[in-house]
């Protein structure tokens, strides 16, 4: 049985931004689109699947790489329009090849 994703709102476009989070560490590693049908494919294969608006095309992260996302938690937002997928990730999840894609790109930093 599926979950319901009825609560989901798809902007105009069909598309819904999805934070990608690890689980273990907490470190913010990336921000993907999602659309019904790469949103149904994750919940299906448990793995992340995104809607590439350059391509137009579905990819399933590290189908090429290796560098796969295994979804351990996705959530969406109080207003159910932003996901939230809790991953366990293998290899970097960026494709300059750092773990993550915010990684090293401060603009403001007050520690």
């Amino acid at each position: 049985m599926s979950p319901d994703v009825s609560m989901i709102k798809f902007d105009g476009a069909g598309l819904v931004p999805c934070v990608v989070q690890e689980q273990d560490s907490g470190e913010v590693l990336m921000l993907a689109y999602m659309n019904r049908e790469s949103l149904q494919k994750t919940l299906d294969t448990g793995y992340t699947w995104f809607w590439s608006r350059s391509r137009q095309e579905l990819w399933n992260k590290g189908a090429t790489s290796g560098h796969l996302q295994r979804v351990n938690r996705l959530l969406y937002d109080c207003d159910g329009d932003t996901l939230l997928a809790m991953v366990d990730q293998i290899g970097p999840a960026c494709h300059t090849g750092t773990h993550s894609c915010f990684s090293n790109r401060v603009l403001i930093d007050n520690k």
